[in-house]
Protein backbone atom coordinates (compact mmCIF):
# COMPACT_ATOMS: atom_id res chain seq x y z
CA UNK A 1 0.00 0.00 0.00
CA UNK A 2 1.35 3.04 -0.94
CA UNK A 3 2.16 5.72 2.27
CA UNK A 4 1.64 9.70 2.48
CA UNK A 5 5.09 10.62 3.18
CA UNK A 6 5.93 14.01 4.77
CA UNK A 7 6.48 15.41 8.05
CA UNK A 8 4.58 14.10 10.86
CA UNK A 9 2.52 15.73 12.62
CA UNK A 10 3.06 15.98 16.62
CA UNK A 11 2.54 13.07 18.98
CA UNK A 12 2.36 10.85 15.48
CA UNK A 13 4.86 7.73 15.50
CA UNK A 14 4.35 7.21 12.04
CA UNK A 15 2.94 8.31 8.36
CA UNK A 16 -0.61 6.69 7.56
CA UNK A 17 -1.77 4.91 4.92
CA UNK A 18 -3.96 6.67 2.33
CA UNK A 19 -6.22 3.98 3.31
CA UNK A 20 -5.86 4.87 6.61
CA UNK A 21 -6.11 8.89 6.35
CA UNK A 22 -9.56 8.34 4.32
CA UNK A 23 -11.18 6.11 6.91
CA UNK A 24 -10.29 8.44 9.46
CA UNK A 25 -11.31 11.67 7.37
CA UNK A 26 -14.58 9.84 6.81
CA UNK A 27 -14.98 9.59 10.78
CA UNK A 28 -14.35 12.73 11.25
CA UNK A 29 -17.16 13.80 8.48
CA UNK A 30 -19.00 11.41 10.33
CA UNK A 31 -18.73 13.78 13.59
CA UNK A 32 -18.92 16.70 11.50
CA UNK A 33 -22.52 15.40 9.65
CA UNK A 34 -24.23 14.68 13.37
CA UNK A 35 -23.38 18.64 14.92
CA UNK A 36 -20.14 17.53 16.68
CA UNK A 37 -18.45 20.20 14.68
CA UNK A 38 -14.97 21.04 17.18
CA UNK A 39 -14.75 17.55 17.64
CA UNK A 40 -14.69 17.08 14.00
CA UNK A 41 -12.09 19.32 13.79
CA UNK A 42 -10.08 18.27 16.55
CA UNK A 43 -9.85 14.57 14.65
CA UNK A 44 -8.47 16.32 12.17
CA UNK A 45 -6.19 18.96 13.17
CA UNK A 46 -3.26 16.80 14.32
CA UNK A 47 -2.62 15.41 10.89
CA UNK A 48 -2.95 18.47 8.73
CA UNK A 49 0.59 18.91 7.78
CA UNK A 50 1.56 15.31 6.92
CA UNK A 51 -2.18 14.05 5.38
CA UNK A 52 -3.47 15.63 2.36
CA UNK A 53 -7.38 14.68 3.23
CA UNK A 54 -6.73 15.84 6.51
CA UNK A 55 -6.09 19.17 5.55
CA UNK A 56 -8.45 19.73 2.79
CA UNK A 57 -11.16 18.06 4.83
CA UNK A 58 -10.19 20.44 7.83
CA UNK A 59 -9.65 23.54 5.48
CA UNK A 60 -13.18 22.85 3.78
CA UNK A 61 -14.84 22.69 7.33
CA UNK A 62 -13.22 25.69 8.40
CA UNK A 63 -14.52 27.22 4.95
CA UNK A 64 -18.06 26.59 5.52
CA UNK A 65 -18.14 27.89 8.44
CA UNK A 66 -16.62 31.09 7.42
CA UNK A 67 -18.88 31.17 4.28
CA UNK A 68 -21.55 31.43 7.07
CA UNK A 69 -20.29 33.82 9.81
CA UNK A 70 -19.18 36.08 6.92
CA UNK A 71 -16.45 37.66 9.60
CA UNK A 72 -13.99 38.83 7.82
CA UNK A 73 -11.28 36.92 10.39
CA UNK A 74 -12.83 33.83 10.27
CA UNK A 75 -12.79 34.33 6.04
CA UNK A 76 -9.28 35.27 5.98
CA UNK A 77 -7.96 31.73 8.17
CA UNK A 78 -10.22 29.71 6.07
CA UNK A 79 -8.00 30.93 2.89
CA UNK A 80 -4.77 30.86 4.96
CA UNK A 81 -5.80 26.95 5.83
CA UNK A 82 -6.77 26.19 2.06
CA UNK A 83 -3.45 27.47 0.95
CA UNK A 84 -1.78 25.05 3.61
CA UNK A 85 -3.64 22.68 2.61
CA UNK A 86 -2.94 22.95 -1.49
CA UNK A 87 0.63 23.14 -0.19
CA UNK A 88 0.53 19.82 1.40
CA UNK A 89 -1.36 18.02 -1.84
CA UNK A 90 1.36 19.79 -4.12
CA UNK A 91 4.19 17.25 -2.04
CA UNK A 92 2.45 14.77 -3.57
CA UNK A 93 1.74 15.86 -6.89
CA UNK A 94 3.84 14.07 -9.47
CA UNK A 95 7.01 16.47 -9.94
CA UNK A 96 6.75 17.06 -13.77
CA UNK A 97 4.59 15.51 -16.63
CA UNK A 98 8.08 14.26 -17.95
CA UNK A 99 7.59 11.70 -15.22
CA UNK A 100 5.51 9.50 -17.71
CA UNK A 101 1.73 9.25 -18.26
CA UNK A 102 1.03 6.80 -15.40
CA UNK A 103 0.70 8.25 -12.11
CA UNK A 104 0.88 6.39 -8.90
CA UNK A 105 -2.64 6.15 -6.98
CA UNK A 106 -1.10 8.62 -4.40
CA UNK A 107 -0.36 11.48 -7.27
CA UNK A 108 -3.94 11.01 -8.81
CA UNK A 109 -5.56 11.80 -5.26
CA UNK A 110 -3.28 14.62 -4.97
CA UNK A 111 -4.51 15.98 -8.19
CA UNK A 112 -7.65 16.12 -6.99
CA UNK A 113 -7.29 17.03 -4.07
CA UNK A 114 -4.63 19.98 -4.99
CA UNK A 115 -7.97 20.93 -7.57
CA UNK A 116 -10.84 21.32 -5.03
CA UNK A 117 -8.22 23.35 -2.59
CA UNK A 118 -8.01 25.84 -6.09
CA UNK A 119 -11.74 25.98 -6.38
CA UNK A 120 -12.30 26.61 -2.94
CA UNK A 121 -10.26 28.67 -2.17
CA UNK A 122 -11.38 30.92 -5.29
CA UNK A 123 -14.80 30.63 -4.09
CA UNK A 124 -13.06 32.56 -0.81
CA UNK A 125 -11.03 35.00 -3.05
CA UNK A 126 -14.15 36.20 -4.41
CA UNK A 127 -15.75 36.29 -1.17
CA UNK A 128 -13.07 38.49 1.03
CA UNK A 129 -11.60 40.73 -1.77
CA UNK A 130 -12.51 44.04 -3.30
CA UNK A 131 -10.54 44.55 -6.18
CA UNK A 132 -10.91 43.68 -9.68
CA UNK A 133 -6.82 42.30 -9.49
CA UNK A 134 -8.48 39.30 -6.99
CA UNK A 135 -11.74 38.92 -8.43
CA UNK A 136 -9.26 37.86 -12.11
CA UNK A 137 -6.94 36.01 -9.70
CA UNK A 138 -9.57 33.75 -8.25
CA UNK A 139 -10.98 33.30 -12.19
CA UNK A 140 -7.65 31.93 -12.80
CA UNK A 141 -7.73 29.79 -9.86
CA UNK A 142 -10.95 28.38 -11.12
CA UNK A 143 -9.71 27.69 -14.65
CA UNK A 144 -6.28 25.90 -14.07
CA UNK A 145 -9.11 24.17 -11.38
CA UNK A 146 -11.24 23.36 -14.24
CA UNK A 147 -8.12 21.86 -16.59
CA UNK A 148 -7.00 19.46 -13.75
CA UNK A 149 -10.33 18.02 -13.22
CA UNK A 150 -10.77 17.65 -17.42
CA UNK A 151 -7.94 15.74 -17.62
CA UNK A 152 -8.10 13.58 -14.83
CA UNK A 153 -11.75 12.55 -16.13
CA UNK A 154 -10.27 12.35 -19.66
CA UNK A 155 -7.69 9.60 -17.92
CA UNK A 156 -10.51 7.82 -15.92
CA UNK A 157 -13.21 7.97 -19.02
CA UNK A 158 -10.12 6.12 -21.21
CA UNK A 159 -9.47 3.81 -18.15
CA UNK A 160 -5.51 5.32 -18.41
CA UNK A 161 -6.10 5.67 -14.54
CA UNK A 162 -4.41 3.38 -12.05
CA UNK A 163 -7.36 1.59 -10.40
CA UNK A 164 -6.03 1.50 -6.60
CA UNK A 165 -7.72 0.26 -3.67
CA UNK A 166 -9.27 3.62 -2.65
CA UNK A 167 -10.34 4.41 -6.58
CA UNK A 168 -14.00 4.58 -5.23
CA UNK A 169 -12.74 8.02 -3.05
CA UNK A 170 -10.73 9.30 -6.27
CA UNK A 171 -13.85 8.51 -8.64
CA UNK A 172 -15.94 10.67 -6.01
CA UNK A 173 -13.90 13.58 -5.93
CA UNK A 174 -13.78 13.86 -9.65
CA UNK A 175 -17.38 13.25 -10.02
CA UNK A 176 -18.12 16.26 -7.48
CA UNK A 177 -15.16 18.27 -9.96
CA UNK A 178 -16.51 17.28 -13.08
CA UNK A 179 -20.22 17.73 -12.07
CA UNK A 180 -19.99 20.40 -10.01
CA UNK A 181 -18.48 22.86 -13.52
CA UNK A 182 -20.54 21.25 -15.95
CA UNK A 183 -23.86 22.14 -13.81
CA UNK A 184 -22.61 25.46 -12.48
CA UNK A 185 -21.38 26.41 -16.12
CA UNK A 186 -24.30 24.88 -17.68
CA UNK A 187 -26.82 27.97 -15.84
CA UNK A 188 -24.73 30.86 -17.10
CA UNK A 189 -25.68 32.59 -19.80
CA UNK A 190 -22.83 32.38 -23.09
CA UNK A 191 -21.85 36.18 -22.69
CA UNK A 192 -20.94 35.65 -18.38
CA UNK A 193 -18.98 32.05 -19.72
CA UNK A 194 -17.32 34.18 -22.28
CA UNK A 195 -16.01 37.24 -19.97
CA UNK A 196 -14.63 33.91 -17.34
CA UNK A 197 -12.85 32.91 -20.24
CA UNK A 198 -14.75 29.26 -20.81
CA UNK A 199 -15.68 30.40 -24.33
CA UNK A 200 -17.10 27.16 -26.04
CA UNK A 201 -17.63 25.25 -23.34
CA UNK A 202 -21.40 26.05 -21.98
CA UNK A 203 -21.79 22.90 -19.18
CA UNK A 204 -23.77 19.91 -19.83
CA UNK A 205 -26.41 20.48 -16.94
CA UNK A 206 -27.66 16.59 -17.22
CA UNK A 207 -24.32 15.39 -17.32
CA UNK A 208 -23.35 17.20 -14.36
CA UNK A 209 -26.45 16.10 -12.63
CA UNK A 210 -25.45 12.25 -13.45
CA UNK A 211 -21.88 12.75 -11.97
CA UNK A 212 -22.90 14.74 -8.81
CA UNK A 213 -25.81 11.85 -8.25
CA UNK A 214 -22.86 8.84 -8.47
CA UNK A 215 -20.98 11.16 -6.19
CA UNK A 216 -23.72 11.75 -3.86
CA UNK A 217 -25.11 8.23 -3.52
CA UNK A 218 -21.62 6.69 -3.36
CA UNK A 219 -20.32 6.15 -0.04
CA UNK A 220 -16.99 8.40 -0.57
CA UNK A 221 -15.56 11.20 0.73
CA UNK A 222 -17.59 13.59 -1.25
CA UNK A 223 -20.80 12.25 -0.92
CA UNK A 224 -22.14 14.85 1.57
CA UNK A 225 -20.43 18.14 -1.01
CA UNK A 226 -22.37 16.22 -4.05
CA UNK A 227 -25.14 16.07 -2.10
CA UNK A 228 -25.30 19.43 -0.73
CA UNK A 229 -24.30 21.26 -4.53
CA UNK A 230 -27.52 18.97 -5.86
CA UNK A 231 -29.91 20.44 -2.96
CA UNK A 232 -28.96 23.62 -3.74
CA UNK A 233 -29.70 23.19 -6.84
CA UNK A 234 -32.97 21.77 -6.59
CA UNK A 235 -34.12 23.61 -3.71
CA UNK A 236 -32.80 26.85 -4.46
CA UNK A 237 -31.79 27.32 -7.93
CA UNK A 238 -34.83 25.47 -9.71
CA UNK A 239 -37.55 23.62 -8.22
CA UNK A 240 -39.97 22.43 -10.39
CA UNK A 241 -42.22 19.63 -7.88
CA UNK A 242 -40.00 16.64 -10.04
CA UNK A 243 -36.84 18.09 -8.80
CA UNK A 244 -38.10 18.52 -5.36
CA UNK A 245 -38.93 14.44 -5.37
CA UNK A 246 -35.30 13.84 -6.29
CA UNK A 247 -33.80 16.65 -3.27
CA UNK A 248 -36.24 14.09 -0.76
CA UNK A 249 -34.73 11.08 -2.57
CA UNK A 250 -31.46 12.17 -1.90
CA UNK A 251 -31.89 13.51 1.63
CA UNK A 252 -33.75 10.10 2.64
CA UNK A 253 -30.70 8.42 3.74
CA UNK A 254 -28.80 11.19 5.24
CA UNK A 255 -31.58 12.27 7.16
CA UNK A 256 -31.89 8.43 7.72
CA UNK A 257 -28.23 8.11 9.49
CA UNK A 258 -28.20 11.98 10.66
CA UNK A 259 -31.56 12.04 11.65
CA UNK A 260 -30.65 15.35 14.11
CA UNK A 261 -28.25 16.48 11.48
CA UNK A 262 -29.11 20.44 10.92
CA UNK A 263 -27.99 20.68 7.78
CA UNK A 264 -30.14 18.03 6.47
CA UNK A 265 -33.04 19.20 8.30
CA UNK A 266 -32.40 22.54 6.94
CA UNK A 267 -32.81 21.25 3.30
CA UNK A 268 -35.33 19.06 4.55
CA UNK A 269 -37.21 21.92 5.74
CA UNK A 270 -36.84 23.88 2.65
CA UNK A 271 -38.20 21.00 0.60
CA UNK A 272 -41.56 21.01 2.21
CA UNK A 273 -41.55 24.95 2.12
CA UNK A 274 -41.57 24.72 -1.68
CA UNK A 275 -44.13 22.20 -1.41
CA UNK A 276 -45.76 24.48 -0.09
CA UNK A 277 -46.20 22.56 3.44
CA UNK A 278 -45.54 25.53 5.49
CA UNK A 279 -46.48 24.31 8.63
CA UNK A 280 -44.44 21.45 8.41
CA UNK A 281 -41.49 23.43 7.04
CA UNK A 282 -41.40 26.04 10.38
CA UNK A 283 -41.61 22.56 12.50
CA UNK A 284 -38.21 21.31 10.41
CA UNK A 285 -36.60 24.66 10.65
CA UNK A 286 -37.28 25.11 14.27
CA UNK A 287 -35.97 21.16 14.90
CA UNK A 288 -32.85 22.15 12.61
CA UNK A 289 -32.24 25.24 15.35
CA UNK A 290 -32.75 22.99 18.41
CA UNK A 291 -30.37 20.35 16.97
CA UNK A 292 -27.08 22.35 18.31
CA UNK A 293 -25.91 25.00 19.31
CA UNK A 294 -22.51 24.93 18.33
CA UNK A 295 -22.54 26.92 14.93
CA UNK A 296 -25.09 29.56 15.44
CA UNK A 297 -24.69 30.41 11.65
CA UNK A 298 -26.74 27.02 10.99
CA UNK A 299 -29.50 28.80 12.83
CA UNK A 300 -29.00 31.95 10.57
CA UNK A 301 -30.42 29.75 7.36
CA UNK A 302 -33.25 29.04 9.60
CA UNK A 303 -34.10 31.92 10.52
CA UNK A 304 -33.72 33.26 7.23
CA UNK A 305 -36.62 30.46 5.92
CA UNK A 306 -38.58 31.41 8.51
CA UNK A 307 -38.80 34.61 7.58
CA UNK A 308 -40.74 34.23 4.98
CA UNK A 309 -42.65 31.09 5.92
CA UNK A 310 -44.26 33.93 8.40
CA UNK A 311 -44.42 36.32 5.41
CA UNK A 312 -46.54 33.77 3.18
CA UNK A 313 -48.66 33.23 6.23
CA UNK A 314 -49.23 37.26 6.11
CA UNK A 315 -47.74 36.85 10.35
CA UNK A 316 -45.53 40.40 9.88
CA UNK A 317 -44.96 40.58 13.28
CA UNK A 318 -43.34 36.88 13.44
CA UNK A 319 -41.43 37.71 10.89
CA UNK A 320 -39.84 40.40 11.78
CA UNK A 321 -38.89 38.99 14.71
CA UNK A 322 -37.03 36.50 12.64
CA UNK A 323 -35.58 39.17 10.35
CA UNK A 324 -34.87 40.93 13.86
CA UNK A 325 -32.46 38.53 14.98
CA UNK A 326 -30.63 38.54 12.01
CA UNK A 327 -30.12 42.10 11.48
CA UNK A 328 -28.49 41.31 15.20
CA UNK A 329 -26.15 38.21 15.17
CA UNK A 330 -26.16 37.73 10.98
CA UNK A 331 -23.34 39.65 9.35
CA UNK A 332 -24.31 37.96 5.55
CA UNK A 333 -26.63 41.17 4.82
CA UNK A 334 -27.48 44.13 7.38
CA UNK A 335 -28.65 46.43 5.23
CA UNK A 336 -30.85 43.57 3.77
CA UNK A 337 -32.55 42.33 7.19
CA UNK A 338 -33.23 46.21 8.33
CA UNK A 339 -34.53 46.97 5.45
CA UNK A 340 -36.89 43.54 5.98
CA UNK A 341 -37.58 44.86 9.43
CA UNK A 342 -39.19 47.98 7.98
CA UNK A 343 -40.92 46.38 5.89
CA UNK A 344 -42.67 44.01 7.82
CA UNK A 345 -43.32 47.08 10.31
CA UNK A 346 -45.00 49.28 7.50
CA UNK A 347 -47.16 46.74 6.67
CA UNK A 348 -49.25 46.93 10.01
CA UNK A 349 -51.82 49.28 10.28
CA UNK A 350 -50.81 52.83 11.45
CA UNK A 351 -52.69 51.97 14.95
CA UNK A 352 -50.80 48.99 15.58
CA UNK A 353 -47.66 49.42 18.17
CA UNK A 354 -44.46 48.20 16.84
CA UNK A 355 -42.26 45.68 18.60
CA UNK A 356 -39.32 47.32 20.78
CA UNK A 357 -40.99 50.73 20.24
CA UNK A 358 -39.37 50.81 16.50
CA UNK A 359 -40.34 52.77 13.68
CA UNK A 360 -40.08 51.82 10.37
CA UNK A 361 -39.10 55.89 8.78
CA UNK A 362 -36.45 55.30 10.67
CA UNK A 363 -35.17 51.90 10.03
CA UNK A 364 -35.30 52.45 5.99
CA UNK A 365 -33.11 55.36 6.49
CA UNK A 366 -30.87 53.90 8.49
CA UNK A 367 -30.20 50.94 5.47
CA UNK A 368 -28.02 52.97 3.40
CA UNK A 369 -25.56 52.45 6.54
CA UNK A 370 -24.92 49.01 6.12
CA UNK A 371 -23.96 49.13 3.09
CA UNK A 372 -21.16 45.89 2.30
CA UNK A 373 -19.26 44.92 -0.69
CA UNK A 374 -18.15 41.52 -1.89
CA UNK A 375 -15.80 40.93 -4.59
CA UNK A 376 -15.72 44.77 -5.00
CA UNK A 377 -19.62 44.70 -5.88
CA UNK A 378 -22.41 45.50 -3.22
CA UNK A 379 -24.58 42.27 -3.52
CA UNK A 380 -27.69 42.84 -6.06
CA UNK A 381 -30.50 42.84 -3.24
CA UNK A 382 -28.64 45.39 -1.06
CA UNK A 383 -28.62 47.78 -3.86
CA UNK A 384 -32.12 46.81 -4.54
CA UNK A 385 -32.97 47.21 -0.79
CA UNK A 386 -30.83 50.64 -0.44
CA UNK A 387 -32.80 52.24 -3.80
CA UNK A 388 -36.07 51.09 -2.18
CA UNK A 389 -35.21 52.85 0.95
CA UNK A 390 -34.58 55.95 -0.57
CA UNK A 391 -38.16 57.00 -0.42
CA UNK A 392 -37.70 57.48 3.01
CA UNK A 393 -35.06 59.98 3.44
CA UNK A 394 -37.07 63.24 2.67
CA UNK A 395 -38.87 64.93 5.69
CA UNK A 396 -42.59 63.50 4.24
CA UNK A 397 -41.60 59.99 2.71
CA UNK A 398 -44.01 58.57 0.14
CA UNK A 399 -44.41 55.36 1.66
CA UNK A 400 -43.74 52.10 -0.32
CA UNK A 401 -47.12 49.87 -1.31
CA UNK A 402 -46.24 46.62 -0.70
CA UNK A 403 -42.62 46.19 0.11
CA UNK A 404 -42.29 42.81 1.76
CA UNK A 405 -44.50 41.33 -1.27
CA UNK A 406 -41.92 42.98 -3.76
CA UNK A 407 -39.05 41.73 -1.75
CA UNK A 408 -41.08 38.30 -1.93
CA UNK A 409 -41.14 37.95 -5.42
CA UNK A 410 -37.45 38.85 -5.62
CA UNK A 411 -36.91 35.44 -3.80
CA UNK A 412 -39.30 33.32 -5.81
CA UNK A 413 -41.74 33.53 -2.78
CA UNK A 414 -44.90 33.47 -5.12
CA UNK A 415 -44.12 30.01 -6.53
CA UNK A 416 -43.70 28.23 -3.14
CA UNK A 417 -47.35 29.01 -2.33
CA UNK A 418 -48.57 28.55 -6.12
CA UNK A 419 -50.21 24.96 -4.65
CA UNK A 420 -51.84 27.17 -1.60
CA UNK A 421 -54.79 28.58 -2.58
CA UNK A 422 -55.73 30.03 0.55
CA UNK A 423 -52.18 31.60 1.28
CA UNK A 424 -52.52 33.07 -2.18
CA UNK A 425 -56.01 34.34 -2.07
CA UNK A 426 -54.83 35.98 1.83
CA UNK A 427 -51.73 37.81 -0.59
CA UNK A 428 -54.20 38.95 -3.07
CA UNK A 429 -56.06 40.84 -0.44
CA UNK A 430 -53.66 42.33 0.96
CA UNK A 431 -52.58 43.68 -2.70
CA UNK A 432 -55.98 44.72 -3.28
CA UNK A 433 -56.23 46.51 0.28
CA UNK A 434 -52.80 48.23 -1.21
CA UNK A 435 -54.31 48.93 -4.15
CA UNK A 436 -57.59 50.82 -2.82
CA UNK A 437 -54.80 52.83 -0.34
CA UNK A 438 -52.99 53.86 -3.53
CA UNK A 439 -56.33 55.09 -5.80
CA UNK A 440 -57.47 57.47 -2.44
CA UNK A 441 -53.94 58.72 -2.16
CA UNK A 442 -52.61 61.77 -4.11
CA UNK A 443 -51.00 61.98 -6.96
CA UNK A 444 -47.18 61.53 -7.00
CA UNK A 445 -43.80 60.73 -8.80
CA UNK A 446 -44.24 57.06 -7.49
CA UNK A 447 -47.70 56.68 -8.19
CA UNK A 448 -47.45 54.65 -12.19
CA UNK A 449 -44.38 52.82 -10.41
CA UNK A 450 -46.26 51.59 -7.64
CA UNK A 451 -49.53 50.38 -9.20
CA UNK A 452 -47.67 48.82 -11.99
CA UNK A 453 -46.11 46.48 -9.01
CA UNK A 454 -49.08 45.76 -7.67
CA UNK A 455 -50.40 44.64 -11.11
CA UNK A 456 -47.29 42.40 -11.13
CA UNK A 457 -48.06 40.80 -8.24
CA UNK A 458 -51.73 40.44 -8.52
CA UNK A 459 -51.22 39.03 -12.23
CA UNK A 460 -48.56 36.45 -10.01
CA UNK A 461 -51.73 35.42 -7.73
CA UNK A 462 -54.50 35.19 -10.29
CA UNK A 463 -51.32 32.70 -12.47
CA UNK A 464 -51.55 30.95 -8.82
CA UNK A 465 -54.97 30.70 -8.75
CA UNK A 466 -55.41 29.41 -12.13
CA UNK A 467 -56.84 32.70 -13.23
CA UNK A 468 -55.07 32.83 -16.74
CA UNK A 469 -56.81 35.77 -18.26
CA UNK A 470 -57.00 37.56 -15.37
CA UNK A 471 -53.16 37.13 -14.93
CA UNK A 472 -52.55 38.23 -18.71
CA UNK A 473 -54.36 40.96 -17.97
CA UNK A 474 -52.87 42.57 -15.06
CA UNK A 475 -49.41 41.27 -16.88
CA UNK A 476 -50.13 43.70 -19.86
CA UNK A 477 -51.30 46.66 -17.79
CA UNK A 478 -47.63 46.88 -16.70
CA UNK A 479 -46.15 46.61 -20.07
CA UNK A 480 -48.56 49.05 -21.72
CA UNK A 481 -47.40 51.82 -18.47
CA UNK A 482 -43.72 51.21 -19.66
CA UNK A 483 -42.91 54.74 -21.09
CA UNK A 484 -44.52 56.69 -17.75
CA UNK A 485 -42.34 53.93 -15.23
CA UNK A 486 -39.92 56.94 -13.46
CA UNK A 487 -37.73 55.19 -11.09
CA UNK A 488 -38.73 50.76 -10.98
CA UNK A 489 -37.72 49.84 -14.58
CA UNK A 490 -36.93 45.95 -13.58
CA UNK A 491 -41.01 46.16 -13.50
CA UNK A 492 -41.14 45.85 -17.37
CA UNK A 493 -38.98 43.12 -18.10
CA UNK A 494 -39.18 40.84 -14.94
CA UNK A 495 -43.11 41.24 -16.50
CA UNK A 496 -42.33 40.19 -19.70
CA UNK A 497 -40.56 37.05 -18.34
CA UNK A 498 -43.77 36.45 -16.33
CA UNK A 499 -45.69 36.78 -19.57
CA UNK A 500 -44.07 34.06 -21.10
CA UNK A 501 -44.29 31.60 -18.48
CA UNK A 502 -47.74 32.23 -18.53
CA UNK A 503 -47.92 31.40 -22.07
CA UNK A 504 -45.77 28.17 -21.80
CA UNK A 505 -48.46 27.23 -19.35
CA UNK A 506 -50.84 27.40 -22.30
CA UNK A 507 -48.66 26.24 -24.47
CA UNK A 508 -48.10 29.22 -26.67
CA UNK A 509 -44.66 27.83 -27.15
CA UNK A 510 -43.89 30.84 -29.86
CA UNK A 511 -45.53 33.32 -28.30
CA UNK A 512 -43.41 32.63 -25.40
CA UNK A 513 -39.84 32.46 -26.91
CA UNK A 514 -40.54 35.44 -28.38
CA UNK A 515 -41.40 37.79 -24.77
CA UNK A 516 -38.37 35.74 -23.92
CA UNK A 517 -35.73 37.19 -26.46
CA UNK A 518 -37.77 40.48 -26.05
CA UNK A 519 -36.83 40.82 -21.94
CA UNK A 520 -33.29 39.36 -22.72
CA UNK A 521 -32.20 42.06 -25.87
CA UNK A 522 -34.69 44.87 -25.41
CA UNK A 523 -33.85 46.10 -21.32
CA UNK A 524 -30.20 46.48 -19.90
CA UNK A 525 -29.13 48.33 -16.73
CA UNK A 526 -32.00 47.97 -14.74
CA UNK A 527 -32.70 46.28 -10.83
CA UNK A 528 -31.58 42.45 -10.13
CA UNK A 529 -30.67 42.52 -14.29
CA UNK A 530 -28.59 39.32 -13.23
CA UNK A 531 -31.25 37.17 -11.50
CA UNK A 532 -33.83 38.35 -14.54
CA UNK A 533 -31.32 37.34 -17.36
CA UNK A 534 -30.92 33.51 -15.63
CA UNK A 535 -33.89 32.98 -15.50
CA UNK A 536 -34.51 33.86 -19.09
CA UNK A 537 -31.75 31.80 -20.20
CA UNK A 538 -32.98 28.91 -17.94
CA UNK A 539 -36.49 29.14 -19.66
CA UNK A 540 -35.52 29.20 -23.27
CA UNK A 541 -32.84 26.71 -22.47
CA UNK A 542 -36.07 24.43 -21.25
CA UNK A 543 -37.50 25.35 -24.20
CA UNK A 544 -34.57 24.51 -26.13
CA UNK A 545 -35.34 27.94 -28.06
CA UNK A 546 -32.40 29.86 -28.10
CA UNK A 547 -30.52 30.03 -31.47
CA UNK A 548 -27.43 31.66 -29.36
CA UNK A 549 -26.61 29.23 -27.33
CA UNK A 550 -23.71 27.43 -27.70
CA UNK A 551 -24.20 23.14 -28.57
CA UNK A 552 -23.80 21.27 -24.78
CA UNK A 553 -20.48 19.96 -24.54
CA UNK A 554 -19.35 18.48 -21.38
CA UNK A 555 -15.71 17.69 -19.78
Amino acid sequence: MSREKGANAAGKSSPMTLKESLDECMEALDLFLNNHFNESLEMLKPRVNDSMYHALIYATVLEMQAMMTFQHDDITNAGLTMKSAQEVCQRFRRKSKSDGDSLTEVQLHAEVCYAECQLQRAALTFLQDEDMVSFIKGGIKVRNSYLIYKELNESIQANNCLKGPSHLHLAGGISFGVGAFNLTLSLFPPRILRLLKFAGFSGDKEYGLSLLHDGATGMNLRSMLCALLLLCYHTFLTFILGEVAEAEGLLKPFLHLYPQGAIFLFFAGRTEEIKGNIDEAVVLFEDGCKAQQTWKQFHHMCYWELMWCFTYKRAWKVAYFYADLLSKESRWSKAMYVYMKAAYLSMLPNDESRPFGEDEVELFRQVPTFKQKIAGKSPPTEKFAIRKARRYKSSRPVRLPVPVLEMMYMWNGFSMISKRPELTEGLLQTLMEAERSLQESPENEYSVDDRCLIHLLKGLCWKNQGQLTAAEESFKKVCSSEKKIRFDHYLVPNTVVELSLLYIDQGRRDEAIKLLHKAKQNYKDYSMESRTQFRIHASLAKLKADPGEDADTHL
